[in-house]
């Protein structure tokens, strides 16, 4: 794998983040424009397998967004919005091309395959396969029945599961929030790639506290 890096510390990703978009030239977007009543949250793959310092697919700068998101699921559910978990997991008959471009599978059952943080007794966790967390799951039938038209995105890996899923959900018409400081990978580079590709066609780069203070609470 390509060498890791940290460029995400406690208590600094946001203005990590925010140094790291303001190099991608990207347009500032006010659109879409955020309607709380409307909007989910999706945490992706938050599981020991990176979050696990001993683990070989372990992401450096993971740890450094797990307070904002903790945070911010709490503001959902505190605005009785959704809150969803996606867990992936492969076996060798559903892990299709995964299984010959990466090292080892996430395999069901085992401690790696576990949430690495809780999630509430309210929340959803959907298993998925693929990066794409609509792909052969319910996710997007459990969004439409919560009249969710809008996502915030956060969790690892960004250039992988993250952008893929933010992808798929504008590809069937959910207005995308990508959380800039929610979010993290192996590299600054591969972050940065993500977002630059999301900024610019699929999705409006947001921060933790941003989307606090859109759905009513500061901090």
């Amino acid at each position: 794998m390509t060498d890791k890096e940290s460029y995400f510390f406690l208590g600094s990703a946001a203005a990590a983040a925010s140094e790291m978009i303001s190099g991608l030239s990207l347009p500032v977007r006010t659109r879409p424009v955020f309607r709380p009543e409307h909007a989910a949250l999706l945490l992706l793959d938050l599981q020991r397998y990176f979050l696990d310092p001993s683990s070989h697919a372990f992401i450096p700068s993971a740890a450094a967004i797990l307070p904002g998101l903790r945070n911010l699921a709490a503001v959902f559910r505190r605005r009785d919005r959704p809150v969803i978990w996606t867990r992936h997991g492969n076996t060798p008959d559903d892990a299709g091309r995964m299984a010959d471009w990466w090292k080892d599978l996430i395999r069901p059952g085992t401690p790696e395959h576990a949430l690495g943080l809780d999630a509430d007794s309210a929340d959803l966790v959907i298993d998925k396969t693929r990066y794409d967390a609509f792909q052969d799951t319910p996710l997007e039938s459990v969004l439409r029945s919560n009249h969710a038209e809008q996502v915030v995105i956060g969790g690892v890996a960004a250039h992988l599961c993250c952008e893929t899923t933010a992808r798929a959900a504008f590809m069937r018409d959910f207005d995308v929030f990508f959380l800039a400081d929610g979010s993290a990978d192996f590299t600054r580079a591969f972050h940065a790639a993500a977002m630059l590709n999301l900024g610019h066609g699929f999705a409006r780069l947001v921060f933790v506290k941003e989307v606090s203070a859109l759905l009513g609470e500061a901090g």
